[in-house]
């Protein structure tokens, strides 16, 4: 696989609390290949213990982009998937690291943005930062130890798309697409206007929404959408709103 595809697959790491853990998976990202690093809101970055323990990858950690929200972090991203251990009571499908893998390898192009999401130390991603993903990630653990470190984890998804990468070739990679997927800022105005539209007809009480942007946010996110479909659904939604206006 080339470069410049590899640098499309964005590792992100939100609300990072050890810069040691940047560095490390900074070391972790360029020993499978990959270079392109963003960070949501790092408690300390940059830092001197981020490149002692990047041991050589400080061109990653020079070139990783600084965002204040995850949302702003992966709004040119037309894949993503987060990763998590913990069972939601509510959650996107979840895949295993060569399935997910295997997705990322079937639908990579050289204008695709894939976005791979890991959260804090502590307590991983939100329910909502999750509801920005297409699909959810779980690295298999001991279920009475299931802990584990973020650079561990940077380090067997990129292990799993190199892996995938060199079995499948580079002549096999790409996928050309028809119709542009849809990326995430549009998904996320999508949203808003689904929304809004919910509340316009009286089907959405704003003041007890409950979960149905969740579960409506979750079932758009399964079915990568393309540039065309989402056109559409945002055109039915403004057919609808100028309905109601003339009522």
């Amino acid at each position: 696989m080339n470069s410049v595809t590899l640098h499309n697959i964005k590792i992100i790491l939100v609300e990072t609390t050890h810069p040691g853990n940047i560095g490390a998976s900074a070391r972790a990202m360029k020993t499978m290949g990959l270079g392109a690093l963003r960070l949501v809101n790092p408690k300390l970055f940059p830092s001197a213990d981020a490149t002692v323990r990047a041991a050589g990858a400080d061109d990653i950690l020079s070139e990783a982009e600084i965002y204040d929200s995850l949302a702003d972090a992966v709004g040119d991203c037309k894949y993503l998937y987060g990763t998590s251990t913990r069972k939601r009571s509510l959650q996107c499908e979840v895949l295993s690291p060569e399935s997910a893998t295997n997705e990322i390898i079937n639908v990579m192009d050289n204008d695709i943005n894939i976005g791979i999401v890991f959260g804090r130390e502590r307590t991983g991603l939100t329910n909502s930062e999750l509801d920005l993903c297409n699909k959810m990630v779980a690295i298999p653990t001991n279920p009475e130890f299931s802990s584990l470190n973020i650079a561990s984890a940077v380090q067997i998804i990129c292990y799993e798309i190199i892996k995938r990468s060199l079995i499948t070739g580079q002549d096999n990679v790409s996928a050309k697409y028809e119709n542009t997927p849809v990326d995430s800022s549009e998904l996320a105005r999508l949203y808003a206007h689904l929304e809004q539209c919910l509340i316009d007809i009286d089907f959405l009480d704003p003041l007890k929404p409950r979960r149905l942007m969740r579960r409506l946010k979750q079932l758009f996110n399964r079915t990568e959408m393309d540039q065309n479909e989402y056109n559409i659904l945002r055109g039915i939604l403004t057919a609808v709103q100028e309905k109601i206006k003339q009522k």
